[in-house]
């Protein structure tokens, strides 16, 4: 009876092993809105902080916008003066800093979604795969700043992104971008 139940323990042993690899692996979704179409992948630490790559028709869909999103379960009374702001992050251990352009109530914290700007669409992703495959990671870290505390606002206040698909999933949103732009004409 003790072999029985051993061997039940090192099934489920490999069921969630199984499991928590599938889990890890990158998962990219192209979406269209309006007139725009963006292509998202999820954080490996938290997994609703996006990486969002959007693409839109009024540029010819020949730019691509690079936002990011983190949650935090912080609630402090001035969350919203960061709208707007400018806020000091670190990007594979490079300092530059992200525009916040949204601060929302979700869950049981907020959901703070920041802008890197926009960027030529080839050159931008070529750019940014050679940086990935550089440092085998693309890890986005929000850190302390002249009259800022990061701790303040985010608990986590890091996550990484798998981009190995990065180009092909951008060149998709782009190329829906394209029909989008044929479809109103």
């Amino acid at each position: 009876m003790h072999w029985i139940s051993l061997l039940l323990l090192r099934l489920l042993t490999l069921i969630l092993i199984t499991l928590s690899s599938a889990v890890a692996e990158e998962e990219w979704t192209i979406t269209k809105f309006d007139n725009l179409v963006y292509a998202t992948v999820s954080g490996e630490v938290t997994h609703g902080d996006t990486l969002n790559f959007y693409v839109r028709s009024e540029d010819n869909c020949e730019k691509v916008w690079n936002t990011f999103s983190f949650y935090t379960y912080e609630k402090p009374g001035d969350i919203k003066q960061l709208l707007h702001k400018n806020v000091p992050i670190k990007i594979n251990g490079v300092d530059v800093s992200a525009k916040v352009i949204t601060v929302n109530p979700f869950l049981m914290g907020y959901r703070v979604s920041f802008s890197l700007g926009g960027f030529p669409i080839k050159e931008y992703t070529q750019f940014l795969k050679v940086f990935y495959d550089e440092f085998q990671k693309y890890e986005i870290e929000i850190v302390d700043g002249l009259d800022f505390k990061a701790s303040k606002y985010f608990d986590i206040s890091n996550n990484n992104w798998k981009l190995d698909d990065l180009i092909p999933s951008v060149l998709e949103a782009n190329k829906q971008c394209k029909q989008l732009q044929h479809q109103s004409s």
